[in-house]
């Protein structure tokens, strides 16, 4: 089978499942090809293996701009003039409420013939999609054009709060299957859709390669680590109060940030008028490796967000063997044992983050114990490999199904 994923950005630093996920199925045999409606910047390709996929990857954008490409793959689509009005219709009957998004929506069919006329020439029998916004309708009006199944992976929260703008319901209708990333997304899923096609909900998870991880020797003060995009909804400035009220107990405690986002600068600058400028450390995007050796030297791994899927971030600390403390919110829980490899709190709530701080930093045998206990959730429930075999059996299962 060759299998073509594609989302709307790829690869991303933030996003390394989905590479990991790519990698996996070729290592489970598949031909698998990549495509991205945008092209990403080189600051996202923070180490060799997205400098790489990045030059593999076809950017459909990129060559709808093209107006040779933009025709000939038109035309060429209008050799099958049934299929490819269906596919007008589809994306004009999907289209949200509104002139703007109608054109929107145009531009996807535009984009749509485009991937179709290179999946034809690539020779791809399923494509399957990341992220069920854009880049999903643009693979839905594909399919349609094309003739080839789809599928989609299906994280949250954000599809969550505009599900009809963006209607997951028609995608979970048009495509061969859906795969979830928790029992928490599958539920709204089935929310969101009839439950004549609750069947081809299932569940597959985000996953690590546990073996690139494990912890090494501590820095030499205690240490704090927050990965993730600096934007609003992962709650940096809970994490800052609760950071700031911990100081007077542990004056040596280090709070070190990597990843970056549209609120690094605010970041930096609320950091400095709350004093915190000795205990706070700004990395930016780090690669795979560099992540995997900062978690080496944690004390505590925390992720104050107030909407999460299951973030990998936390698969990735708790297989490197650090507690974690983190949000109660969505399919987290289906990842972390309060209590037991960790704390969940409520979001934005500084107190109970404060608190489980000022537990473990003070207690360095139940920090080992929550290490342990972490390590092996990810190693039973969460492997990159073993979730890459369910998902190759699902495109074998699913792969003959052309679209509703």
């Amino acid at each position: 089978m060759k299998i073509a994923y594609m989302t709307g950005e790829y690869p991303r630093a933030t996003d390394t499942f989905i590479l990991r996920e790519v990698q996996g199925l070729r290592q489970q045999g598949l031909d698998v090809i990549t495509a991205s409606v945008r092209t990403t910047s080189a600051d996202q390709h923070v180490g060799p293996e997205q400098k790489t996929e990045a030059a593999a990857t076809f950017k459909i954008l990129d060559a709808a701009k093209r107006p040779a490409t933009l025709i000939t793959s038109h035309l060429r689509a209008l050799r099958h003039p049934a299929r490819y009005f269906r596919a007008l219709r589809l994306a004009m009957r999907t289209s949200p409420p509104g002139f703007r998004n109608h054109i929107y929506q145009l531009f996807y069919f535009l984009e749509a013939a485009v991937l179709a006329d290179h999946l034809r020439r690539e020779g791809v029998d399923h494509l399957h999609n990341h992220i069920a916004k854009s880049s999903c309708t643009v693979a839905m009006i594909t399919s349609q054009m094309s003739g080839i199944p789809y599928s989609f992976t299906l994280h949250g929260p954000d599809i969550f709060f505009e599900p009809h703008h963006w209607r997951l319901d028609a995608k979970t209708k048009t495509a061969a299957f859906v795969s979830c990333i928790s029992d928490f997304c599958r539920s709204q899923a089935m929310l969101f859709s009839s439950p004549s096609d609750w069947d081809k909900l299932h569940i597959v998870h985000c996953g690590v390669e546990p073996e690139r991880y494990a912890p090494g020797p501590r820095a030499d003060r205690p240490t704090l680590l927050f990965v993730g995009r600096l934007a609003a909804v992962k709650g940096v400035p809970v994490l800052f109060d609760a950071l700031k009220s911990v100081i007077s107990q542990h004056p040596d405690v280090l709070l070190r940030l990597v990843g970056d986002g549209p609120e690094r600068q605010h970041l930096e600058t609320r950091a400095t008028q709350m004093g915190l400028q000795d205990h706070v450390e700004f990395m930016g995007y780090k690669s795979q490796a560099d992540v995997a050796e900062a978690l080496s030297r944690t004390d505590i791994f925390v992720l104050p967000s107030f909407a999460e899927g299951v973030p990998v971030v936390l698969m990735e600390a708790m297989a490197s063997q650090v507690p974690v403390i983190t949000s109660r919110v969505a399919g987290v829980p289906e990842l972390v044992a309060d209590g037991v490899s960790g704390f969940l709190v409520p979001p934005g709530a500084v107190a109970p983050l404060a608190d489980a701080l000022q537990t473990l930093l003070g207690d360095a045998n139940l920090r080992a114990e929550m290490g342990t206990a972490g390590r092996a959730k990810v190693a039973s429930d969460f492997v990159s490999a073993k979730e890459a075999e369910k998902l190759m059996h699902l495109f074998e299962r699913y792969g003959s199904k052309t679209p509703s």
